[in-house]
């Protein structure tokens, strides 16, 4: 009986351990969520920024691509399409193609 009454307090603190440990992660989570770009992220994102908006300016014109350099966005949409509306069951995909 004694043996019994261990187990369940023993149980019963434990459950009670893994409500804190949890409670602790989900507001760790939420700490570190509010400092997803660090002072180094903002700064890269500012530098590709003004590099964008600025080489353009200073960079002559360049030529027009190729026309058959011009399909490959649209094959790769197409594939894309296909792949979207294709089903999901893996073990039927052999018969589509």
């Amino acid at each position: 009986m004694e043996k019994r009454l261990r187990r369940s307090s023993f149980g019963q603190v434990n459950s009670a351990e893994q409500k804190r440990n949890q409670a602790n992660r989900n507001k760790s989570k939420a700490v570190s969520a509010s400092y997803a770009f660090s002072a180094q992220s903002f700064m890269v994102l500012f530098c590709v920024t003004v590099s964008l908006l600025i080489l353009p300016l200073m960079l002559p014109p360049l030529p027009p691509p190729p026309s058959m350099l011009l399909l490959i966005p649209i094959g790769i949409l197409l594939v894309l399409l296909i792949l979207g509306f294709m089903p999901s069951d893996v073990r039927g995909i052999a018969s589509y193609l």
